[in-house]
């Protein structure tokens, strides 16, 4: 696929030089720490130890691509205790979502949400949906509900709101998670909600939809020597994205 995995080790080395050369809160990967076999972990994994701020995983697609039965074990070899959660900073609450939970690749073998995912991917496919795709996946029901709450108690502290997941949602793509509309309907009818931050979509994308924005970065693999990173600057009236490499710099008003 004109892919270059193993030109990523080196590159996320300088990715992690950058950030320790500045005063960060946190580092956040946006999903696909491998791309498949478990093992793949411990070439990886070494290099994020490197970092000295604090760092948080969410996962992607292709962490799940692991033989069977170490699938429940993707978690908690990034050490993640849930898949999805959240953290506050200055006045800031960083949202973090699952969005494998549902999915044909995810759940272990025999797990009801298997079946949910084949009956949401036959109905996509059946109405001609862009994003009808294997590799798609989202949040559940329950999940979706805990990100509702959790963007009301952020209002109810007197806090923005950020929300990070792999799949992006919007502009339209064949990447989108397979419950968008439900997802932008939610982000956009919340004036405190300032942004969705993705990955999944190599190729990156941006968007704006009733001022909340919508980012997908892009993809560190896709070229032999161009990195892609990014660091992001929060203000009260904007977001500051400095992005490295392919990765573009954009300035991001509030609303």
């Amino acid at each position: 696929m004109n892919r270059h995995y193993v030109r990523s080790l080196a590159k996320l080395s300088a990715a992690v030089e950058v950030f320790n050369g500045e005063e960060l809160s946190f580092v956040i990967t946006l999903g696909d720490i491998i791309d498949r076999d478990f093992e793949s972990f411990d070439d990886i994994l070494p290099v994020y130890d490197r970092l000295r701020h604090e760092n948080f995983f969410l996962l992607g697609n292709h962490d799940f691509s692991v033989a069977a039965d170490r699938l429940a074990d993707v978690a908690a070899r990034v050490g993640l205790a849930s898949t999805y959660y959240s953290f506050a900073r200055q006045g800031w609450r960083f949202i973090v979502l699952d969005g494998n939970e549902v999915s044909t690749f995810g759940p272990p073998e025999g797990h009801p949400y298997r079946d949910i995912a084949a009956r949401r991917l036959a109905e996509l496919r059946a109405a001609g949906a862009v994003n009808a795709q294997e590799w798609n996946a989202m949040p559940s029901d329950e999940q979706v509900a805990w990100l509702s709450d959790q963007i009301n108690k952020a209002r109810a502290a007197g806090e923005r709101v950020i929300v990070m997941n792999h799949f992006p949602v919007y502009p339209p793509s064949a990447h989108d998670s397979w419950d968008r509309e439900r997802i932008i309907t939610l982000l956009t009818a919340h004036e405190h909600v300032a942004a969705y931050f993705s990955g999944h979509n190599h190729a990156g994308n941006f968007g704006t939809l009733e001022g909340c924005h919508f980012l997908n970065f892009k993809g560190m693999v896709d070229t032999e020597t161009e990195n892609t990173f990014a660091i992001v600057e929060i203000w009260a009236d904007r977001i500051e994205v400095h992005g490295f490499g392919r990765e573009d710099s954009r300035t991001l008003k509030l609303r």
